[in-house]
């Protein structure tokens, strides 16, 4: 990459810059492969939670005992992803740095407090992943870097994860609108921290703090839910295309919110039981 510069780009999976290539919406004289490099690969576990190789599949992280066992709100997102041939191909890393704002595995990320190493000759960077994106396609991952690992920190006791999606049919379209929550409850069943965010509905994976704010020191009753939905809908920022209108888009994402706040929530009941 630093013999070859901006007329460069990474390969991974191929299923995101072979089909922009074909399509014109971006053009490369080189592809470097990363796929013979065996570190970018595998899942594990470190002291501080899950270690995904940015070079994993979509189909070895949801078939991964160890995400299905502890970390699995992830499976939500990794499950929905397009079609059993893509998801044989693409990989973790690459639905995170080609930064398409209805990427699946960015919000529900989020909600758990992701964060992403970035490499280079030079050294490498941790990079909170709710802070990684700048723009449609667009991230603080600098031409000549590569991402080489998602770190998961171990959800504690009482917490609980969730992502729902829509999309216009199952297996192979893209999301139309997605939102993540987390939610982390004291023993009285009070919300002590919560993340909800949304995909496909704005630039980029948005968090909104205040969804979060309402949710917060409350229990999470139908009027604290709806709230959250509500202040979920009022943040989206949706465009009108062939997959559905902006208002379409935003009645989705009020109903989306309730749904993966909900979930959330019964998965942090189960943690604290």
């Amino acid at each position: 990459m630093a013999r070859h510069g901006p007329d460069a780009r990474w390969l991974a999976g191929g299923t995101d810059v072979l089909v922009d290539l074909k399509t014109g919406r971006i053009s490369a004289g080189h592809l470097i492969s990363l796929g013979r490099i065996d570190c970018l690969h595998g899942i594990s576990e470190t002291g501080e939670g899950l270690c995904i190789g940015a070079l994993t599949t979509i189909t070895d992280l949801c078939r991964s005992p160890l995400v299905c066992e502890k970390y699995s709100p992830i499976l939500d997102a990794g499950r929905q992803m397009a079609a059993q041939q893509i998801r044989n191909m693409a990989t973790v890393g690459g639905n995170i740095t080609s930064a398409v704002p209805c990427a699946d595995l960015p919000p529900i990320l989020e909600v758990m407090n992701a964060s992403i190493t970035l490499w280079c000759r030079e050294g490498e960077r941790r990079v909170p992943l709710d802070s990684f994106f700048t723009g449609p396609r667009q991230t603080l991952r600098q031409s000549h870097e590569v991402l080489t690992a998602i770190h998961v920190p171990r959800m504690p006791q009482g917490s609980g994860a969730a992502y729902a999606r829509f999309a216009q049919r199952a297996g192979n379209a893209i999301a139309v609108a997605g939102v993540a929550a987390s939610l982390s409850l004291g023993g009285d069943g009070v919300v002590q921290e919560a993340r909800v965010a949304l995909n496909a509905v704005a630039p980029i994976p948005r968090l909104v703090p205040e969804a979060e704010a309402v949710l917060v020191g409350n229990r999470p009753d139908e009027n604290a839910v709806q709230a959250a939905a509500e202040a979920a809908r009022a943040a989206a920022e949706p465009i009108n295309d062939v997959r559905g209108s902006a208002d379409f888009r935003r009645d989705l994402v009020e109903t989306l919110a309730r749904r993966a706040v909900r979930s959330a929530h019964e998965r942090a009941k189960e943690a604290t039981a």
